[in-house]
């Protein structure tokens, strides 16, 4: 490529209304259709933009390792087989391993259920000018925890285990990442 010639890079604008949930009543996903492709026509489009979104992370990772005043933590939240190893392999494929740290959060060790629930992600956050990869965050605390009801694992004493406690939770899970990014860490989920 000619070094004068600017890189193109798509971008492409994503109505995230499609994947929220609102309104009261129970959700069913296979209700919903689960192949979008963000209006990528092809394979071969579909690496273009991996290959040129790949170095442009790279260069940013660059800056920011440089300028050391902002962290970027990237979460990867899915069901088991659900491509999360997949994608940080690929799509992280061209980023400094030196300014990476991926952390792959299984089920809780003793000693972190001798802790707050957040105390494990909270240990595992990354530097400023570097990037974490959480491959399943804080957010089993409100997804796997409740579905299949592991509070009782986590020692909590009885006052905090009322009918409040995922809606304590979603606020504590939001305030949290309010605090990540007021103190310089960038969220992406």
């Amino acid at each position: 490529m000619n070094p004068h010639q600017k890189e193109t890079r798509h971008t492409v604008k994503i109505n995230l209304k499609r994947f929220r949930v609102a309104g009261p009543g129970k959700f069913k996903l296979s209700n919903h259709p689960a192949g979008y492709t963000a209006r990528i026509k092809s394979k071969e489009d579909a690496k273009a933009d991996l290959i040129a979104n790949v170095k442009a992370m790279a260069e940013m990772q660059d800056m920011m390792y440089a300028h050391d005043k902002w962290g970027l933590l990237i979460l990867f939240q899915a069901m088991d087989a659900g491509g999360k190893d997949g994608a940080i392999k690929h799509v992280m494929s061209g980023l400094n391993p030196q300014g990476t740290q991926v952390y792959s959060f299984k089920q809780p060790s003793a000693e972190e259920l001798d802790h707050d629930y957040l105390w494990r992600y909270t240990k595992s956050l990354p530097e400023r000018g570097r990037i974490g990869i959480f491959n399943r965050s804080y957010y089993e605390e409100v997804l796997v925890v409740k579905v299949h009801n592991l509070l009782q694992a986590e020692k909590l004493p009885d006052p905090v285990l009322n009918n409040n406690i995922w809606k304590n939770r979603y606020r504590q899970i939001r305030n949290f990442e309010q605090y990540l990014n007021d103190n310089g860490i960038k969220v992406l989920k």
